[in-house]
């Protein structure tokens, strides 16, 4: 028996297949293309596990991806490959309208003839899971309810907007095809791997280089926090025992502003890894101006799977974020190797010039 996943050597992807395998003996077919956010050296703790097989591809090779579910026989597909970053979605959006909107549209397809090739249990059993974003949803007000499954679509950037797009296609693919689907809209996840554009790695990765600590607009973005391993935990769940053409939210229940975030990450910071000065992180902290139609704030009502699949978080986010800062400071070789110059002109692309 065998799985393939795409993405799998992302922040979230590969969270889950080095999650997976220490829990299944089941192998992974883990393709990814490996753009900026894709690293090998996530899954280095692998070495050479034969449950482990990696193919360094794109989602929108129909070729490609059709051999690979020929030849390994995958009794599910979960698909993480995505561009994910909205900052980047503003400058650069044909990326994401190419990975996430045709890039799943080809998946679907393969992923389609394949399904219809099987026979008896084996197509019975087939599941695709497309992993997806609470941003689809928009904003909310500050005394809005937070997001449901069945909360209207009104997404607000072109990395939202592609995922809202993706996520039309797999429900169409159910209701057309009757292909075995399921969808999960996650909040913000934090935790080992996470590249350092998104905020906290990126505060964690500033304030130990003795660099600012970039904060758009006021900091009172509301975000639900989610620790990645939870994430990896309920999309396991919902893989197992979720109704086909069915949506679960999945959320950590830790909604906080981010300048909250940033005061916290500073503060086990001055706890855990003292300046050399005496000074505390926070005097680090830098308001920038806002990011262009920024959503000011998400909130998942993870009701839905807790209910009808017995899936709560294990993580507090007290504990969560500790154990995240923890990784960060025990893997600064990790840090270093993704610091690449691409990155450094990224970082310098978004947040020069742009003090409040």
């Amino acid at each position: 028996m065998s799985i393939l996943v795409t993405g799998g050597a992302g922040f979230i992807g590969a969270n889950f297949v080095l999650d997976w395998l220490v829990q299944s003996d089941e192998t992974v077919i883990n393709l990814d293309l490996l753009t900026y956010a894709g690293n090998r050296e996530n899954l280095s703790s692998l070495g050479s596990d034969g449950r482990h097989v990696f193919v360094q591809g794109d989602i929108g090779d129909s070729s490609l991806v059709t051999q690979l579910l020929a030849k390994h026989q995958p009794r599910a597909i979960v698909n993480f490959a995505a561009e994910s970053h909205v900052d980047r979605s503003i400058h650069g959006p044909e990326d994401f309208v190419q990975t996430n909107i045709v890039g799943t549209f080809r998946l679907l397809e393969a992923a389609r003839g394949y399904w219809n090739s099987l026979q008896g249990d084996a197509k019975q059993g087939f599941r695709l899971l497309h992993v997806s974003t609470d941003e689809v949803y928009g904003s909310l007000g500050k005394d809005d309810t937070a997001f449901t499954e069945t909360h209207r679509y009104e997404p607000n950037s072109p990395y939202s907007a592609s995922k809202a797009a993706s996520d039309h296609l797999v429900r169409a693919y159910h209701h057309t095809y009757g292909l075995p689907v399921l969808t999960t809209n996650c909040s913000n996840n934090y935790g080992p791997y996470q590249f350092p554009e998104k905020l906290i790695p990126l505060m964690i990765v500033n304030a130990l280089a003795g660099k600012p600590l970039p904060v758009y607009g006021d900091g009172q973005q509301i975000r639900d926090w989610l620790y990645v391993k939870d994430h990896c935990s309920a999309i396991r769940r919902v893989l197992e025992a979720g109704k086909v053409g069915e949506t679960y939210n999945i959320g950590g229940w830790n909604e906080k502003p981010n300048i909250e975030i940033v005061q916290l990450v500073c503060s086990l910071l001055d706890e855990f890894r003292p300046r050399a000065d005496g000074q505390r992180y926070s005097e680090q902290i830098t308001y920038v101006t806002d990011r262009p139609g920024h959503d000011r704030r998400y909130a998942i009502d993870a009701s839905k799977i807790a209910v009808e699949l017995g899936w709560k978080p294990a993580e507090t986010f007290d504990t969560g974020i500790r154990k995240t800062l923890e990784w960060y400071l025990e893997n600064q070789d990790w840090v270093a190797h993704v610091q690449s110059g691409s990155y450094r002109d990224w970082v310098e692309k978004n947040y020069a010039g742009r003090a409040a």
